[in-house]
Parts: structure tokens; sequence; C-alpha cells
């Protein structure tokens, strides 16, 4: 009798630390659609749609998109941004900036995503925090 009940305390531990997970595999809460939209940091703008799609570069060249930024304080509007494409794996936010002859990865790490706030951070200490535009 006494094997059965840590047999069923055993068991139950172990539910219990399996029912600790989040939206995402790794259990980190994050749910990708809240990146969806625009987002503003000061005079810096970010905008992340759902699905990639074709964009043309100054240059005529047609590539695949799924993001854009742009700093209105050098004169930059939405129609003349930076297009990127990023994924989001767990609290890993890859960042991939499209230029006409080149590509420039940067990686993130995503502390807080919700409805109206965006923070993520890289290794060397930089953090950014975004505020939803509606």
């Amino acid at each position: 009798m006494k094997k059965l009940l840590y047999l069923f305390f055993g068991l139950a531990f172990a539910f219990g630390l399996s029912a600790c997970g989040g939206l995402t595999p790794d259990g980190d809460g994050i749910d990708e659609t809240d990146l969806y939209g625009k987002w503003q940091e000061g005079t810096v703008f970010e905008r992340y749609y759902a699905q990639p799609f074709n964009h043309v570069m100054p240059n005529g060249d047609t590539v695949l998109v799924n993001g854009f930024t742009w700093d209105e304080s050098d004169d930059v509007s939405e129609d003349e941004a930076q297009p990127f494409n990023w994924t989001l794996t767990g609290s890993t936010l890859k960042i991939e900036h499209v230029g006409t002859f080149i590509v420039v990865p940067k990686v993130y790490t995503i502390t807080t995503l919700n409805a109206n706030e965006l923070v993520y951070g890289d290794d060397y200490g930089t953090e950014h925090h975004y505020s939803r535009v509606f």
C-alpha cells in the first residue's frame, strides 16, 4: 500500500511539472501573433507581417520579405523603409536586413511581448523598448 502511495505521488509530481508549459514548445509563453503589426521606439518604427510577400528593391530586384524598419529622424518614411525577414523561435528573434547586395543578420532575445509592448535585446547589452502603434 505504501508503494502505491509513493507511485501515485511520483506520477502526480511528474504530471504537475509537465503541465507548466507556455504557448511555445520551450515554455517561454511568447505568442508569435502578438508580434504582427507596427511598433515604435522614439522615431524608429518596425512593421512585422504574418506572411512574406514580394518587395521590389531600388535596383529592380524582387525579394521575399516579411518586415520593414525605418527612422523618421533620418527623413525616411514607411514607403522607403529597409526590408527585413524575421523568424521567432521561442524567445529568439532573428532579423535579417535585406540590402541590394547583402543580408545582415541580427539575433535578439525577446523579454516582453504582449498586445502593447515589445522589448528585446542583444548579447551586447543593447535593449529596445517598442510600443504598438494602432
